[in-house]
């Protein structure tokens, strides 16, 4: 419960400061090109538990895929934050050397990687687990996704395959209630995604009200019947998404006073109240804070203190057609 908390802290934290920065060079006219850190962003404050109760289960050797919003899951399951920031700078130091943004971070140390397209984490989420089955090793692994990617066809194929190889995969849906502006209610035939785990003949949990405690349960649950040979686990939680699904998002399609009722919900402070009730941690609790906040604080200046890519790196890292015909 004390790492959980001590990376939700640390997650909000990094959020918070991206909102800061990402607007650093984008006044007075919004343009999405200019700033410190250029192109879109997708921020996952208010998300925490969906990635923390599930990451504080897994090693360096379990596989992590990701969607488009991201910083949450990576930050759970180890990525270098130093790096990671450098490569949402767009700076050489960064973990794809500042080619990839914020929606293509790659560390292979933590085998975690994400990508901008929706639901196209899962198949290679599928791929993990279909090699650590042929390796004969207990690794597994997890694919995180929205609400939305859960009705595109990538979702369905997986799942399937997934189900009819026994294979030691977990799909995570974050249900935040919308598919950019679109409401749940709006796009999906059924209440929630873990009913669809049926179609599949396999195991399927729903997490209510944002809970980190109640996500951490379901979660050990699905992770020791991976571990164990039993196959495939749909986890949807209710989460709640604080910002807009992207920065610069007008949010017109939510009432005003959604997100400051979200916000009185928050799961890191019903978190730390738990903590102190229980005796587990009290005044160690702002140490931990503090701690949390360093690390973040140091990621950022990093990143600003780091070089940005030089020209002729344009070219190194790619496939182009001289390579082709050396390989020829």
């Amino acid at each position: 419960m004390k790492w959980m908390y001590e990376e939700m802290v640390k997650i909000r934290y990094y959020e918070d400061q991206m909102v800061e920065v990402y607007s650093e060079g984008k006044a007075p006219v919004f343009n999405i090109g200019a700033g410190t850190v250029p192109g879109e962003m997708h921020l996952a404050a208010g998300q925490e538990p969906a990635a923390v109760g599930i990451c504080a289960h897994l090693t360096k050797d379990d596989t992590v895929t990701a969607p488009h919003r991201p910083h949450h899951h990576a930050i759970a399951k180890g990525v270098d934050l130093k790096r990671m920031t450098a490569e949402i700078f767009g700076r050489e130091t960064g973990l794809g050397k500042g080619k990839g943004g914020h929606m293509h971070l790659f560390d292979p140390a933590v085998k975690f990687s994400c990508g901008g397209i929706v639901a196209a984490g899962l198949p290679h989420a599928v791929g993990a687990a279909m090699a650590a089955k042929m390796k004969g090793t207990d690794w597994i692994a997890v694919s995180f996704i929205g609400e939305g990617a859960a009705n595109a066809g990538a979702f369905h194929e997986s799942l399937n395959l997934a189900a009819l190889w026994n294979l030691p995969l977990i799909v995570v849906v974050e249900d935040n209630a919308y598919g950019i502006s679109v409401p749940k209610t709006s796009s999906t035939s059924v209440a929630s995604n873990d009913m669809r785990a049926g179609a599949y003949g396999i195991a399927g949990a729903y997490v209510k009200d944002n809970d980190p405690i109640a996500m951490y349960k379901a979660s050990e649950e699905a992770v020791s019947r991976a571990r164990d040979g039993q196959g495939p686990t749909i986890i949807e939680i209710e989460t709640h998404r604080y910002l807009g699904h992207f920065q610069g998002d007008p949010e017109l399609y939510r009432d005003k006073e959604e997100v400051p009722g979200l916000r009185k919900q928050d799961p890191i402070l019903k978190l730390k109240k738990q903590l102190q009730a229980d005796g587990i941690a009290d005044t160690e609790l702002e140490e931990m804070e503090q701690l949390a906040k360093k690390a973040v604080d140091e990621a950022y200046q990093f990143a600003r203190d780091s070089d940005f890519p030089k020209p002729e790196a344009a070219l190194q890292d790619v496939f182009t057609s001289e390579m082709t015909k050396e390989v020829e």
